[in-house]
């Protein structure tokens, strides 16, 4: 029978620290909340008396900073709508991370995302159709401005200009579900 090989907190470290970091700043939206998260799993870690005793030191690490990740959603259930939408540098708003966001662990994250498919979905249908199809094919579908722009044929200013009313609208169209949220 082959004997063990004695594992240390700083080889553990060294080895899974930027991939246990990448790993959370794909789950959360700010890097200072990935950095916490990650720095909560490594105390747990550094809490326990023999690590020898991990039969798999990589998957406990990874189901430590699953469960994390879930407690982390759970302390901020008032600050939802705000680590998943938001408006980036050039104010457009990014629905993308709530509607594809893992809501298997928490209740209140699934039916948020249900109410706010309904309602992005409503909001969607009153835009028109040129509006709408901008907007899917950038935000839900990662396509750029650009790739629109060739596809439609049309000039990248015009596929801006829809973009940017179709914004506008969802914006004020959700506007109320914003607020009972942060209320």
């Amino acid at each position: 029978m082959a004997e063990k090989k004695s594992v240390s907190i700083t080889e553990v470290v060294k080895n899974y620290g930027s991939q246990l970091l990448r790993f959370i700043s794909s789950k959360v939206a700010k890097t200072e909340d990935a950095e916490d998260i990650l720095q909560e799993v490594w105390f747990q870690t550094s809490r326990l008396i023999n690590l020898n005793e991990i039969e798999n030191v990589g998957a406990w690490l990874y189901s430590v900073t699953r469960n994390k990740i879930i407690d982390s959603y759970r302390k901020k259930k008032t600050e939802s709508l705000e680590d998943f939408v938001y408006q980036d540098e050039d104010g457009d708003l990014n629905v993308k991370d709530i509607l594809l966001a893992d809501d298997r662990y928490s209740p209140e994250l699934s039916v948020f995302k249900e109410m706010f498919w309904n309602e992005l979905m409503k909001a969607l249908d009153e835009l028109p159709e040129k509006q709408k199809r901008v907007y899917i094919l950038n935000e839900l579908e990662d396509k750029t401005l650009q790739e629109i722009a060739d596809e439609e044929g049309a000039n990248i200013k015009t596929i801006i200009s829809r973009k940017s009313y179709a914004v506008k609208h969802l914006r004020k169209s959700l506007q109320s579900l914003y607020d009972d949220l942060k209320d």
